[in-house]
């Protein structure tokens, strides 16, 4: 039996921000290119809470040649003077957590996003230094911390000022995020909804690494992220904006119908996105389906004996952008990364004010809603097929035919271990003939693709369901999709796209991806979703064999072994079984990249650009982002 060492001795207290370092998770959500990012997130809220309470109409955003990040606003600056505690208030401020003067409403932050008082303590901690520049009470003020905070410098005074305002400049700390590398896209994206949502507020990012400057502004905020998002779209309806509340909670809202199958509600709460929705979203969706049913029924669209239409029928081809203003007392977000809202209150205010302005508006745009109600009774017909056809599975009726789909591509897995099973979908039966033959079959399950699946980004839910590749793979992952979707009920903890390493196998990539992406999108949040890397060259010298996964990797091989024989892998089928197992699919030798989403806006588009029906924007971005070779290889510049 161990020595038991488990005594007093075992219990530790971080003090300052020892705790940030030991485990960075728990306040930024990841040590990975998210954190990375979540530093800026963290400072640039701070400076969006002052523009938010009207102090200062600038914010500039500076991504500096050495990684090192600058954020500077024109809001009040801050406290100089000495803190109870005995310390300058700028060292409480960044080197204490759960200090700040968001507490309490009565130091001007009515309502604000960062009220939990640790990003800017968290931000120096995990900074290799981080300087704090201050215009405040007629002087500038500056401060420097090193080494995650542990090193303070003086609070120096270096002169008078008319101006006001804060400027942090920081660099993240390799020790904690490895490479420091900031995407000059994800950053845009960031700085320009922070325009969106503020209406008036000059957004600057200057990014000195790549020699580019952007500007954002916009009168009516709203409305132009509306147009943003549907630049490449067909609209079925005006952009409708509302706006209402009360003194605790202001609500803005925009909308606009598309032609599309694709719903997208983008929700914030004190200029602070909310990507896993909460309270508001709740009550935005509420509002839509008990406004539509009341006015189908009141203009005879819908008859008494026809069932109300579902709120998934309703939202079809809706974008809507929610954003609120909550004071302090009645905030309440679940977790530090703020992803979603708890307040209670939000959902009934969002509810109520939506509502009646949506109801207005149907009454005196009557032309607009019919055919708004058309659309949506016919996606609700289509919805209630695919429903019948699913019960017609459950019950046995096509018990037969499914099963024959099913075993006549499905290599199962032997384990019933949901969280070991992999589920391979794989181009081709030859592959998959190799990816049988090599594969664990107790954990590993192999899905062969017959050619390109369906461009869902253009299908409706009733043809996805009758396309067989995807029914088959719906039934396969068994976890319904769509709204029905539930990540939990997956058979497999992990699904890996694997196909050849050319533009065929790409396009079918993106296909897949497309598909997960409007339908099954939990399944990439819950990082279930993988592509695997074959190797592009087998090389061999005498009895030695070597795989490079790209042009790089075999001019290495060739520097370290001089002349070797090599053969191209034109595609996984060319593999046999031992080959793309060792290479491909043992998890002890394999690569796989992880599918996430950064931006889920920025991603949106994207979709729709380069899958949707506009082929002239398509072509525009293609142009604009994509650089072919003679080599007919290619490199995203931007995304």
């Amino acid at each position: 039996m161990p020595e038991n060492k488990y005594n007093e001795q075992s219990i530790q207290i971080l003090k300052g921000l020892d705790a940030v370092r030991k485990r960075p998770g728990m306040y930024i959500g990841s040590t990975d290119y998210h954190g990375l990012h979540h530093l800026v997130w963290e400072i640039m809220d701070n400076a969006m809470d002052e523009a938010l309470n009207g102090y200062g109409k600038c914010i500039r955003v500076t991504i500096e040649k050495n990684n090192v990040i600058c954020v500077e606003d024109e809001g009040r600056g801050m406290p100089t003077g000495r803190h109870e505690s005995g310390v300058p208030t700028i060292q409480v401020i960044f080197t204490e957590l759960h200090a700040g003067a968001k507490f309490s409403s009565e130091t001007g932050y009515k309502t604000a996003g960062g009220l939990h008082g640790v990003g800017a303590s968290v931000v120096n901690a995990l900074s290799e230094w981080l300087e704090v520049t201050t215009c405040y009470n007629g002087f500038i003020w500056q401060m420097r911390f090193e080494n995650g905070g542990s090193k303070i410098g003086k609070l120096i005074k270096l002169g008078p000022t008319t101006k006001t305002g804060t400027k942090v400049r920081f660099l993240a700390d390799k020790k904690i995020f490895g490479r420091i590398e900031y995407n000059h896209t994800t950053i845009k994206e960031r700085v320009r909804e922070a325009a969106f949502l503020t209406n008036g507020l000059k957004m600057v990012l200057i990014d000195e690494k790549q020699g580019l400057k952007d500007e954002f502004c916009y009168d009516n905020g709203l409305m132009a992220y509306i147009k943003y998002l549907h630049e490449d779209k067909e609209p079925l309806s005006d952009i409708v904006t509302i706006s209402g509340g009360n003194k605790k909670i202001n609500v803005d809202c925009a909308f606009q119908y598309v032609d599309t199958v694709q719903e997208n509600v983008y929700s914030f709460v004190n200029h602070v996105r909310t990507t896993d929705g909460g309270t508001h979203v709740v009550g935005l969706r509420s509002a839509f389906t008990k406004a539509f049913n009341d006015y189908a029924r009141n203009n005879g669209l819908l008859k008494e004996k026809d069932s109300n239409l579902d709120g998934s029928d309703i939202r079809e081809g809706l974008t809507a952008v929610v954003s609120l203003a909550i004071t302090e007392d009645l905030l309440e977000f679940e977790g530090q990364t703020k992803g979603k809202l708890g307040t209670p209150e939000a959902r009934n205010i969002v509810d109520n004010v939506v509502s009646e302005k949506l109801s207005f508006w149907l009454q005196e745009n009557k032309e607009t809603a019919d055919a708004l109600v058309r659309k949506m009774i016919r996606a609700y017909q289509a919805r209630e097929a695919a429903r019948k056809a699913r019960e017609e599975v459950r019950n046995g009726t096509k018990k037969v035919k499914q099963e024959r789909l099913l075993s006549g591509k499905l290599a199962v897995a032997n384990s019933k271990d949901a969280k070991r099973k992999e589920l391979f979908l794989v181009e081709g039966d030859s592959a998959g003939g190799s990816a049988k033959q090599g594969r664990d079959s107790k954990y590993q399950a192999i899905l062969p693709l017959r050619g390109k699946v369906l461009n869902t980004e253009k299908a409706s839910k009733a043809e996805i369901l009758k396309n067989e590749e995807l029914s088959t793979l719906i039934y396969t992952i068994g976890a319904g999709f769509g709204d029905e979707f539930a990540v939990e009920d997956s058979n497999y903890d992990k699904v890996i796209i694997m196909t050849d390493a050319d533009t065929d196998g790409a396009h079918i990539q993106v296909l897949l991806l497309t598909f997960f992406f409007r339908y099954m999108r939990p399944l990439i949040d819950a990082g279930k979703v993988y592509v695997a890397l074959p190797p592009l060259y087998m090389a061999t010298k005498g009895k030695e064999v070597m795989y490079a996964y790209n042009d790089d990797e075999l001019e290495d091989i060739r520097q370290k072994y001089g002349k070797v024989e090599i053969q191209r892998y034109k595609g996984l089928g060319e593999m046999n079984a031992d080959q793309l197992w060792d290479t491909t699919m043992n998890p002890e030798t394999r690569t796989l990249i992880q599918v996430s989403v950064d931006d889920g806006i920025s991603t949106d588009r994207k979709f729709n650009i380069l899958m949707g029906d506009k082929a002239d924007i398509r072509r525009e971005w293609i142009e604009d982002f994509v650089t072919f070779t003679l080599e007919d290889k290619y490199q995203l510049q931007e995304g």
